[in-house]
Parts: C-alpha cells; sequence; structure tokens
C-alpha cells in the first residue's frame, strides 16, 4: 500500500552547471502531471510524465527541473555582413578604375571596414543535458517511491486497527438485536393494553403486528452485508497495488448499511453504537483519501 503524499529532490553538477529535479506529489482522485522545465529542456516534458507514470498511478504531482544556466553556455560567434562587403568590394573596384589607380582590392583592403564584422554570443545547449535530467528524475522518483510506502504502511496498521474497532461494535449491535426486538414487543403490548384499558384484545392479531414489527426492525441482512464489506476492506488493505478508489467504494457501501441499521433498529443502545460506527468510518474515509 502507498501514499499518494511524498517528495524526491536530486542534484548533480554537469559540465560546470548544477542540475537539479524536484518531485512532490499530493493525494488526486485520478493522475494530473504538472511539469515545469527549462525552455531548452520543453522537448523532454512528455518523456518526464511518461517516467512518472511508471511509478505513480494516482494523485497530483509536480515535477521541476533547474538548470544553473538555462541549460546551455554562451558562446562567441563572427558574423559578416556579407552584402555590405560585396558592395565595399565593387565601390573600390569602380573607383580604381575611374581614378585609374594602382594596387589590387583584396581581403586585407576589406578586412579594414570594421562595420563589416559583428561578435555576438550565441547560447548552445548543453551536451547531454536530456540524460541527466533522466537519470536525476529516476533517481528522484526512488525517493518519492520510498516515502510514499512507508507513509502508506503507516496507514494500513491504522486503518486495521480502526477496522477491527468497528467489528467489535459490530458484535455488540448483533448481540443486542434479541434484546432488542424483545424489548419492542414489551412495549407494543403494553400500549395496546393502555388504548384498550381491559376490552377484549384479539391475540392472534397482537401477534401478527409483532411478528412485521420483528421483520421491520431486522438488521440480520445489513449486519451479514456490512460483515462482507469489512472482509473484502481487510483483504485489499493486504494487496499489492493501488486500493484506494477499492477502498473508498467500499466505505460508501459500509456507510449505507449503517444508516439503515440505525434508521430500522429501534433501540438506544444501537443508535449509540451506530453513531459510534459513522464516525469511526468517516475517519477512516479521510485516511483513505490519501492513498494510491
Amino acid at each position: 500500500m502507498k501514499s499518494m503524499t511524498g517528495f524526491g529532490k536530486r542534484e548533480v553538477l554537469s559540465q560546470g552547471t548544477m542540475v537539479g529535479v524536484e518531485i512532490r506529489s499530493v493525494n488526486h482522485r485520478f493522475c494530473e502531471i504538472m511539469a515545469r522545465l527549462p525552455k531548452t529542456l520543453s522537448s523532454m516534458e512528455l518523456a518526464l510524465k511518461e517516467q512518472i507514470k511508471e511509478v505513480c498511478e494516482r494523485g497530483r504531482i509536480e515535477v521541476m527541473v533547474t538548470v544553473n544556466g538555462g541549460g546551455s553556455v554562451s558562446k562567441k560567434v563572427v558574423q559578416l555582413d556579407r552584402d555590405l562587403a560585396r558592395r565595399y568590394v565593387q565601390g573600390l573596384q569602380s573607383l580604381q578604375r575611374e581614378c585609374k589607380l594602382s594596387g589590387t582590392v583584396d581581403v586585407n583592403v576589406v578586412a579594414g571596414f570594421r562595420d563589416l564584422f559583428s561578435v555576438n554570443e550565441e547560447m548552445a545547449p548543453l551536451r547531454d543535458m536530456s540524460t541527466v535530467v533522466t537519470g536525476l528524475a529516476q533517481k528522484a522518483l526512488g525517493d518519492l517511491e520510498k516515502m510514499r510506502r512507508k507513509e502508506g504502511s503507516v496507514l494500513q496498521k491504522d486503518l486495521a486497527q480502526r477496522i477491527q474497532a468497528i467489528e467489535g461494535r459490530l458484535r455488540t449491535v448483533q448481540q443486542r438485536i434479541p434484546v432488542a426486538l424483545q424489548a419492542s414487543g414489551i412495549r407494543l403490548k403494553t400500549r395496546v393494553a393502555k388504548l384498550l384499558e381491559g376490552a377484549s384484545v384479539n391475540m392472534d392479531r397482537v401477534a401478527q403486528e409483532l411478528a412485521m414489527l420483528a421483520e421491520r426492525s431486522d438488521v440480520t441482512e445489513e449486519l451479514t452485508r456490512l460483515k462482507s464489506h469489512v472482509a473484502q476492506f481487510r483483504t485489499a488493505l493486504k494487496a499489492k497495488g493501488p486500493v484506494g478508489k477499492r477502498l473508498d467504494f467500499l466505505l460508501q457501501e459500509m456507510g449505507r448499511e449503517v444508516n439503515t441499521i440505525g434508521s430500522k433498529a429501534n433501540d438506544g443502545e444501537i443508535s449509540i453504537e451506530v453513531v459510534e460506527l459513522k464516525s469511526e468510518l468517516e475517519k477512516i474515509r479521510e485516511q483513505v483519501q490519501n492513498i494510491e
């Protein structure tokens, strides 16, 4: 069992540049991945998300890649204005012919015109940066997974204890049912006798009403289904792989059965147990929201 809450971070100095990958996750109904990368590494976003999906099947995951220097190095580049150079050469040759000047128009002459050249800095991507980021992401995911499993183990123990408490309360409810039905029958007989005040009573009719009351108040089926859901919940706690959605579904079914028991069982002690069961189920629901 894994929690959906985790954190992992790795850094390395590569080609004189500090590169870091940070991954954090919180609970979410589906798998939602948000990636923040430098522009020079934007092409890696899809591959990085696929890498994360291999480890995380649910949760809201944020991955941030940082590169000190933007993932590139500066490089000086000399640029020549070729069109202007040609016009210089054509102009000099034309002047030479018109003025009958000696000498030649060669590269040394052209090199003297400083406005033909400019020096600019260009950003060149660092070599193998994608490989470095992929490796860091894998290690950060390992840290994230370790944290998620550790917290998942704690949640598993807590849920097992709470399920055990629910089972104890269900035993109390089951033991109380015969007493509650008997008490309901006595109350009905007392009310009937008081209403009639000594008049003749059709005992067969009273027995029939008592039977109908017992049937309406019988929560045996609900208890049986509830026990089945609890047993499935226990089994799911030990299962491998994501179980959060299954546990959430079982909790919904358990809550439905508990509500039915509370509405059908006309008994104070059972009502107290129902309230405690609802409280326990709500605490379990809060924990299950963090399970993958």
